[in-house]
């Protein structure tokens, strides 16, 4: 496939955008917002068209890069306090994290659809000196303008696993071209790297994980403390991030266990199917935003209805299981949870954090799970046994604290980049 091709396939499925939109506007209103951004139309009352500082400019897709960008961007505000930082977000929930983090201290706005007009109305009206792309970020029309413009773009955090890789390889010279008009590219692992030079890319660095250097809040201990009063003195097992289908075999596997589990879903958007999931199977729950007292003893699910709080979680549960790995969704971020001390439980697809579950599992931070019964098994174990999860404590610090320095390996190379 060529750009031409790409393009017109982009402009053929154009008319039913805005249905798109409007569809997913009905469980998310928050769709429905901003909508002529992704466009590439911007306020030029509010967004002004050329800003007095040099726009920085970073794209984090959603919640994930948006959290594991945090060090990123505080390191870039410290480093260049005249620079006006730009992020740009393709979901409602990556647009609201970064307000969460971040408040006024940078612009957002939504990176448009990877069309021709748009991107070049983007670049035109935002006139960044350079471009940050965190993970796989491959937009093809974007990469060309950015180019022909002269802004420098870079890929950082950047993983491939081998299912995608193969996904684009299939495309052939249209990601060779497209690698190759990228300034750098920074990859978590030695793999990664390898996938990337062999779909095309010249050079690639390996500079680790940047989500290892993410921080957890200084209050997230004190907060965890406080939240851990209102649950009362029971073991608690925290199911995080979790994902369709993997609540229900959670259930199935605290089933008439004598702990309290907590379940945060990792889309907020879900959380009202959670509920009826827990009410259908006749346990006692309640919201973690209706929790204003210490919970009664028959409470045995704690839905985590909330926004901004998983660090309060990991820091007020014994042990937890990191979602989206039970079934293949390729696994969330298990390093927030070793950040916090804690024992860790991952099931088998982790394709996502490959290199940081293989090394966190080596460690004895994380047991490996693969079905509900082994799952139920493992959190059994560890109920039992004070001097295990007390091993897994100390090496999931162990594991963590080995792993940092991708950010300033990262700020390095922009540097090289935005001086020029």
């Amino acid at each position: 496939m060529n750009r031409f091709l790409y393009s017109v396939l982009l402009y053929a499925v154009l008319p039913f955008v805005p249905l798109k939109l409007w569809w997913r506007g009905i469980k998310q209103p928050a769709y429905r917002q901003h909508w002529r951004e992704r466009f590439g139309f911007y306020d030029k009352n509010f967004y002004a068209k050329k800003s007095v500082k040099s726009v920085i400019w970073l794209h984090c897709v959603s919640v994930g890069e948006t959290r594991a960008a945090e060090p990123l961007i505080k390191a870039l505000q410290t480093q260049y306090p005249h620079h006006q930082i730009l992020l740009t977000h393709t979901t409602p929930t990556g647009r609201e994290t970064s307000e969460q983090l971040f408040g006024n201290s940078v612009q957002r706005v939504y990176l448009p659809y990877d069309l021709p007009f748009a991107v070049q109305r983007f670049l035109k009206h935002f006139q960044p000196k350079i471009g940050l792309l965190m993970e796989t970020e491959l937009w093809f029309n974007l990469i060309a303008a950015c180019k022909k413009n002269e802004v420098p773009l870079l890929l950082l955090n950047a993983r491939l696993s081998e299912k995608s890789a193969a996904g684009y390889a299939k495309l052939g010279k249209l990601v060779t071209q497209g690698l190759q008009s990228l300034n750098a590219i920074a990859a978590q692992t030695t793999e990664d790297a390898a996938r990337l030079q062999t779909l095309g890319a010249p050079s690639v660095l390996v500079a680790g994980n940047i989500k290892f250097d993410v921080k957890p809040p200084e209050n997230a201990a004190e907060l965890g403390l406080k939240l851990r009063a209102l649950l009362g003195e029971q073991m608690i097992f925290l199911a995080a991030s979790t994902r369709e289908g993997e609540e229900a075999l959670i259930l199935d596997a605290v089933k008439d266990l004598n702990i309290l589990t907590i379940i945060v879903p990792r889309h907020p958007q879900r959380f009202d199917e959670v509920e009826q999931l827990i009410k259908n199977a006749g346990i006692n729950y309640v919201r973690r935003s209706q929790l204003t007292a210490p919970i009664n003893q028959n409470i045995k699910v704690v839905l985590g209805d909330s926004m901004g709080e998983l660090f309060t979680y990991y820091a007020a549960c014994d042990f937890t299981f990191v979602g989206g790995s039970l079934l293949n969704f390729g696994g969330q971020n298990l390093i927030e949870p070793a950040m916090m001390g804690k024992p860790i439980l991952i099931g088998e697809h982790t394709y996502n954090f490959s290199d940081a579950s293989k090394n966190a599992l080596k460690t004895g931070a994380a047991i490996q799970v693969n079905s509900v019964e082994s799952l139920r098994n493992k959190i059994q174990y560890l109920c039992n046994d004070a001097e295990k999860r007390a091993q897994m404590q100390q090496s999931s610090l162990n594991f963590s604290q080995a792993s940092t320095g991708a950010t300033l390996r990262i700020m390095q190379l922009i540097d090289t980049h935005l001086t020029q």
